[in-house]
């Protein structure tokens, strides 16, 4: 579909590239929206980058809408060659204990509200995916990095996209009807996405795992927290690293005493290097992250 701008009363702009996510059109919303942040235009207020699209929040009296309107379209034209983008991002290794007590409990309550009443959320994403067991499906996500593609619906909630082929990508639908019960750290899929639940609430993804460390931390008081309260960035390259329970106690001590920090690296990629072979990609990634 064409580029999609429209304005939104008198203080947004909304422009969105395609109707469905995939990894050209974020990779794309991301580069323009980090070039229209270098520019840091008087009256712009706020930069919101989505999954497909994004938007603008501005002030009417300091920067006129038509001109704004200008330079995002003039971005566009300049960012339409993607291998010409650089992101810098960070390679992060975040542990998940899968099929625990706490979601497992938590599904178990809701199981009138799933289109499989029999079957747990992770045999029954693991049928419709056509895997043969859960864990080979658990093998499906850990095998492969995610690109953190926004952040929203709660604060500090990664929306995170598998960097794999098209035909690899796992999707699995919300439950027919909200759960109004969900673990803090729950790891779930919903669509195409994996997210963690930053607090405890409501949700309606399939739930998998839970995760020992936190991404969102209100007191602040962890070192990867020092500067935000919200630790995934758009543009992190998640690996969801499947771990014992002994492991998740460890990590929950650290994190309790103060000391826990993610395993992380700086990393920059272009969207060409993802696109062109998402296979080794993904295999520099793990190889960066745990070998270099």
């Amino acid at each position: 579909m064409p580029t999609r701008y429209e304005y939104g009363g008198d203080e947004f702009i909304f422009v969105q590239f395609s109707e469905e996510m995939s990894l050209e059109s974020n990779f794309k919303g991301m580069a323009i929206t980090r070039k229209l942040k270098e520019k840091q235009l008087e009256g712009i207020l706020d930069i919101c980058p989505s999954n497909a699209s994004y938007m603008v929040r501005y002030n009417p009296d300091v920067l006129d809408s038509e001109e704004l309107m200008d330079v995002l379209q003039e971005i566009e034209k300049t960012t339409n060659r993607l291998d010409d983008v650089t992101i810098a991002s960070r390679l992060v290794d975040v542990p998940v204990l899968f099929e625990d007590p706490w979601t497992h409990e938590a599904l178990m309550r809701f199981r009138d509200r799933h289109q499989d009443p029999e079957a747990t959320d992770l045999e029954y994403s693991a049928k419709i995916n056509g895997y043969a067991s859960t864990e080979k499906f658990i093998e499906a996500i850990t095998g492969a990095p995610f690109l953190v593609s926004m952040i929203g619906f709660v604060p500090g909630l990664p929306w995170c996209f598998q960097m794999v082929s098209r035909e690899k990508q796992i999707e699995v639908p919300k439950y027919v009807r909200p759960r109004t019960y969900t673990p803090e750290r729950a790891f779930g899929f919903g669509g195409a996405f994996a997210v963690i639940y930053p607090v405890q609430g409501a949700g309606g993804y399939q739930l998998y795992g839970i995760a020992p460390a936190p991404i969102y931390q209100k007191e602040q008081t962890l070192p990867d927290f020092q500067d935000s309260m919200v630790f995934p960035r758009q543009g992190d390259i998640f690996r969801y690293r499947s771990i014992t329970r002994e492991e998740y106690e460890d990590i929950r001590r650290q994190v309790e005493d103060g000391t826990f920090v993610y395993r992380k690296k700086d990393f920059s990629f272009t969207p060409g290097d993802v696109l062109a072979d998402p296979e080794a990609f993904s295999e520099n990634v793990m190889r960066r992250l745990y070998h270099d």
